[in-house]
Order: C-alpha cells, then sequence, then structure tokens
C-alpha cells in the first residue's frame, strides 16, 4: 500500500503561536483522492536543514510521496524550493508547472510560487555497475504554499498522477496505458 506523507512548513504552527490549517485538510484530501494510500504529517519550521531532514525522515519510513505545504513564496524565510536542491532531486518540472497553471486561473498570486518538485534518489540505470553507491527508497517530492487553497486545488491535481509515478519508479509502469 502506497504511503504519503504531508510536512507542513511553519515557523508559526511549529512553535504552537498558529494553528496548521493546510496539513489537516491535506490528510482529508489523501483519503478522499487516494482511499487505498495511507498517510501521515508533520509540522517542521521553515528552513532548508530542517524541510531537507523532515523529507528525509519521512522517506526512511517509507513515504512513496511527500508533500511539502509552505515555504514556497519569496519572503526571506520561504526555503522550500532550496532545500530541493540539497535533496539532489531529479526534477518534475511539468507537475511544479502544471500547479503555478492551475492556480494561476484561481488566484493570480499563484504565479509568484517557487514550488518544485522532483524525485528524491531516483535509481539510475547502470549506476550500480559503475562504481556508484545504491540509491536509496525513491520518494517523489512535490511542494504546495501553506494554504487551504493550495491544498484544496493542488493535491487533487496531483494524486492521478501518483500512482503511475510510482510505479514507474518502481521498475514498472505501462506508458502505453496513460
Amino acid at each position: 500500500m502506497p504511503h504519503i506523507h504531508i510536512l507542513t512548513v511553519s515557523d508559526r504552527a511549529h512553535a504552537g503561536h498558529a494553528p496548521d490549517t493546510a496539513g489537516p485538510r491535506a490528510l482529508e484530501l489523501v483519503s478522499e483522492c487516494l482511499p487505498e494510500w495511507t498517510a501521515d504529517g508533520a509540522i517542521v519550521p521553515d528552513g532548508i536543514e530542517s524541510v531537507s531532514s523532515g523529507v528525509l525522515a519521512a522517506r526512511d519510513r517509507g513515504a512513496d510521496v511527500v508533500v511539502t505545504l509552505g515555504g514556497t513564496g519569496s519572503s526571506p524565510r520561504d526555503l522550500t524550493p532550496e532545500a530541493m536542491e540539497t535533496l539532489n532531486c531529479t526534477e518534475l518540472p511539468g507537475i511544479a508547472e502544471m500547479l503555478r497553471r492551475e492556480g494561476a486561473a484561481q488566484t493570480p498570486a499563484a504565479a509568484l510560487g517557487r514550488g518544485r518538485a522532483g524525485i528524491v534518489d531516483r535509481p539510475v540505470a547502470g549506476a550500480a555497475s559503475e562504481g556508484a553507491p545504491p540509491a536509496g527508497r525513491p520518494t517523489v517530492v512535490v511542494n504546495l504554499p501553506g494554504s487551504l487553497r493550495a491544498a484544496d486545488q493542488g493535491l487533487p491535481l496531483i494524486a492521478p498522477l501518483l500512482g503511475h509515478l510510482i510505479e514507474q519508479l518502481s521498475g514498472g509502469g505501462d506508458h502505453a496505458r496513460h
């Protein structure tokens, strides 16, 4: 059974100064959009190290997908996209482009989002035979803004893609069917 982890990125929610509303809503949407998946969530403060550590901890606990909520804007503490760089992700630019395009159709401010999508520890054909260390468990990471609206719009958009993407990462997936 695939597993998705919702990682809320917020200094205020992590410190208990504000409620996390997007995280619980995202978990509700997972149960609606991906009923065969298991899900859990956590809150981390803004920052490169906290986000990358949160993603890697979720991966190590078996998450196939991590959706981050928050840290994608342009304020000084919005560093979630920079955390993606430290994770050595294989980019999935089409997902981020789709999320911005569809979000901008609802609110022009979505065009300001810096969210990214990628695969952490993507298996590379032939890497083991070339002496490279084996990759860890591949995990898809998608960054969404930290709002209820972003969760309501973003999760239903990515949900239909995730099963096929996970199949492909495990060496399966029929391209002709999709």
